[in-house]
């Protein structure tokens, strides 16, 4: 039996692991391949736009795993190299140097790619997309004191980029198509905190804006100088960085024939609507029972959780994936960590004082306590993950006085 693994990032990798670990047995022994389409190892993409494009983290940090790992389990690599195609009948996957590999188990774990802002002038040299290594490596010279960054998207990456190079002295335009800031993914008093603090350190946020296209110098050799707005003024930009967004890597997927509907459809241990096929992370849309609704999360510990439930799939030792979402953001000094997604809040309270850089919020639908976001609260936080799983589960009943009494600490709402 071998098991072919798609793509090389968080969720192929926990995955292996959790294969070769096994669950209460000595673990899956047979041949595993993992390809990848970038030519290295599986790696950490979060701090891709924080420690590593400010130069703190040096690039063998980033690896998830040495070399010997792979060579220890066993695991055959396919580095820079493409899957073009899945067949599902013949359970094989043809790669892009012409190898066709057969398998008793696919897991497609392919993640998700930047969506591409098509408009005049993108083809200019120092417009970057921020996703791999390759991304920041590309734009990491250009990170320099005095010079002109323009940020076209005001989500978290961008919000990130922007804080990197507002603390290296660079001159920072962020351009939000919506009325606030992360309008997508966060309450209004949370964009209200990250407009105040960018502001602080100097950053020009435009909200509402439209920009029409990019402008540039072909005598120097066709790189940007500056972002054209619909009013006919120009920005000016010495580096561009856009992030308006993912879109999950589905195609392999669709092509075999598989269910996809924002993303790859997966049940709780993700599998596919073909039994011998897997798939995990970004690139899937998964159920959850806890919460009651299927989604798509873009979140390290969704892929983390996701290559455990796939793995014991595999194994005949099936553990279901249904967690309270998780995610995090550094920006300057502040750490934002967020647990749950509702999609419905019906009443909010605060801990602490959001006009200073240590707080709270909790949110409510109806008398369950459905999310939290914690700025530089590490305890609330993990107190506040916790204490969702066991409201929306009916075990304790979350008190809105006792959060937020700062007299009473976090780990004693779940006595």
């Amino acid at each position: 039996m071998s098991i072919v693994v798609i793509g090389a990032g968080q969720a192929a990798l926990q995955t292996i692991m959790s294969l070769r670990q096994g669950f209460g047995s000595g673990g899956y022994e047979g041949d595993i391949t993992l390809i990848g389409e970038e030519a290295f190892l599986p790696y950490q993409r979060p701090p891709l736009s924080k420690a590593y494009l400010s130069g703190k983290m040096e690039r063998d940090r980033l690896f998830l795993k040495p070399d010997e790992f792979y060579t220890d389990n066993n695991v055959a690599l396919k580095l820079d190299t493409c899957a073009e195609s899945l067949d599902a009948a013949a359970k094989s996957v043809t790669l892009n140097n012409g190898e066709t590999l057969a398998y008793e188990y696919a897991v497609i774990a392919t993640g998700s790619r930047p969506r591409l802002l098509d408009v005049p002038g993108r083809q200019l040299a120092n417009i970057f997309d921020l996703r791999g290594v390759a991304d920041i490596d590309a734009m990491q010279p250009h990170f320099v004191e005095g010079k002109k960054l323009v940020v076209i998207g005001g989500g978290y990456i961008g919000l990130e980029a922007a804080a990197v190079a507002a603390s290296m002295g660079m001159s920072v335009h962020v351009l939000e198509a919506a009325p606030r800031l992360l309008a997508r993914v966060a309450e209004p008093e949370i964009s209200e905190f990250y407009t105040r603090i960018h502001q602080e350190h100097g950053v020009t946020l435009v909200t509402e804006s439209q920009m029409t296209g990019f402008v540039g110098d072909e005598t120097q050799g066709g790189a940007v100088r500056g972002v054209e707005m619909a009013d006919g003024s120009i920005i000016d930009a010495d580096i561009v960085i856009t992030g308006i967004g993912i879109l999950p890597n589905v195609e392999i997927a669709e092509a075999a024939g598989l269910s996809v509907e924002n993303g790859i459809v997966v049940n709780e241990l993700g599998q596919t609507s073909d039994a011998h096929i897997f798939a995990a992370g970004d690139c899937t849309s998964h159920p959850n029972d806890l919460l009651g609704r299927t989604m798509r999360l873009e979140s390290v510990p969704n892929a983390i959780e996701q290559g455990k439930a796939v793995a014991s799939a595999i194994c005949g030792a099936p553990k279901p994936y249904h967690q309270v979402p998780w995610f995090w953001s550094d920006q300057y000094d502040v750490k934002l960590q967020i647990a749950g997604v509702p999609n419905k809040i019906d009443s909010k309270v605060l801990r602490g004082d959001d006009s200073t850089n240590s707080f709270a919020w909790f949110y409510f639908t109806g008398d369950k306590l459905t999310g939290v976001t914690a700025i530089n609260r590490p305890a609330e936080f993990m107190a506040g993950r916790m204490l969702i799983e066991k409201s929306l589960k009916g075990e304790l009943a979350a008190d809105p006085r006792k959060l937020v009494d700062e007299g009473i600490k976090p780990k004693e709402w779940l006595a």
